[in-house]
């Protein structure tokens, strides 16, 4: 470890042992990368997703009860109606004078039941396909939730509910339309695709499964986005870098924190998910326009090619602005990123800039490339990204970084 970085690592620990944490200073220092070593890029998150208060004296007790409150929601959303669901089942009753599966009330709780999984559907065919180049996401985590997985109750997991849905032999998508997409897995799926991933053993539950939670949770408590596609590639980032905290302590509740370090930042960026913002100020059209704005000021030669060709912004940039660039570079890279995003104070117009620089960084190529061409290229950025076959675990490509793209 050179002396450079450890003096960066000081500065850092200077900052966050005060009584109150000086916010502007801690930006200034994140913004050009946060240092994994003592757990201080996740400490540094929560931080600046306003999780964690800046007096140091209450996290203690903000914790345990943030922590607590998620706690709440696992046995309302995801245990309660798995019992909820037993007790209906086994009832021998006149079911004309109880809830049943074919009850058209819309208050029926079968038929809640049933919307929820047209949710959860989505969810599990997103998550178990999370970050595929490593294997995180498949091995198992060291803090399985015991209050699900409690041998003595058997309660209904996710992961068991999707099997036993009658849902399960149909693929269910749901777009930024609200409109939800019903189709045959096996006509699109090669045969392998179906069982790709080992279930563990009981007892036991992968990383992705505890994103599941999370997203259907969020999805629960927010009927009126719910979930749309995307979403998971917005919260593997957090949850990979709270789950690999090295303070055992914190890494035991990565999931409650991510759920909550994920619902603030879900409370920025929440528009670009929503079709019906789409031209408002704060929808993905105007932040996608905005990114040419920006070109044109920057390069204005790079513009008019791009003009020229009638290449719409919308036709690579919305990717780009939507997921936080997520699937444009390597995860280590994705989240040395997301240290200067989330440092920014206007963190939104910071991803423009970056947005416009990567165009720049291609520049030549953009220049004297056709429509095919740049079209090809803008849409499969050589960053080492979701679109590349390397090994994210092994690769040794480094992505500039923000500063270097500015």
């Amino acid at each position: 470890m050179s002396s450079l970085h450890k003096s960066r690592i000081a500065d850092f620990q200077d900052v966050l042992k005060e009584p109150t944490i000086a916010l502007e200073k801690l930006r200034e220092l994140s913004f050009s990368g946060i240092p994994c070593e003592g757990g201080l890029r996740c400490l540094c998150w929560k931080i600046l997703l306003n999780y964690l208060p800046l007096e140091r004296a209450s996290w203690t007790s903000i914790l345990a009860k943030q922590r607590e409150l998620y706690s709440q929601f696992l046995r309302e959303m995801i245990i309660q109606p798995g019992i909820a669901k037993a007790n209906m089942g086994v009832s021998r009753e006149d079911v004309t004078f109880e809830d049943h599966p074919l009850n058209p009330n819309p208050d029926s709780r079968w038929n809640t039941y049933f919307k929820d999984n047209e949710v959860l559907l989505q969810i599990d065919k997103d998550v178990r396909r999370l970050c595929p180049d490593i294997s995180f996401f498949q091995r198992a985590t060291e803090y399985p939730c015991l209050l699900i997985l409690d041998p003595q109750n058997e309660f209904e997991t996710l992961r068991k509910r999707v099997e036993q849905t009658t849902l399960k032999s149909q693929t269910v998508a749901r777009n930024r339309s609200g409109v939800t997409n019903m189709s045959s897995p096996h006509k699109n799926l090669a045969p392998s695709a179906v069982n790709e991933y080992q279930v563990l053993p009981s007892g036991c539950e992968a990383h992705w499964e505890v994103v599941e939670r999370i997203l259907f949770i969020y999805a629960k408590l927010n009927p009126g986005i719910a979930y749309v596609q995307g979403m998971n590639e917005i919260v593997g980032p957090l949850y990979y870098t709270f789950a690999t905290d090295p303070n055992n302590e914190w890494k035991e509740h990565a999931e409650a924190d991510t759920f909550f370090c994920f619902t603030n930042l879900m409370a920025e960026i929440r528009d670009n998910f929503i079709k019906s913002l789409d031209d408002s100020q704060c929808g993905i059209t105007y932040k996608m326009e905005k990114v040419y704005s920006t070109l044109k000021d920057k390069d204005v030669e790079l513009y008019l090619k791009l003009q020229e060709q009638n290449i719409k912004p919308q036709f690579f940039a919305f990717r780009w602005l939507t997921l936080l660039l997520s699937q444009e570079f390597l995860l280590p890279d994705v989240i040395r990123i997301w240290d200067s995003l989330f440092a920014d104070d206007n963190r939104f117009d910071f991803l423009l800039l970056v947005c416009c620089a990567m165009l720049i960084l291609i520049r030549e190529q953009l220049l004297e490339g056709d429509f095919t061409v740049n079209m090809r290229l803008l849409q499969v950025m050589e960053f080492g990204g979701a679109s590349s076959s390397r090994d994210r675990e092994t690769d040794t490509y480094q992505a500039p970084t923000p500063c270097q793209l500015l």
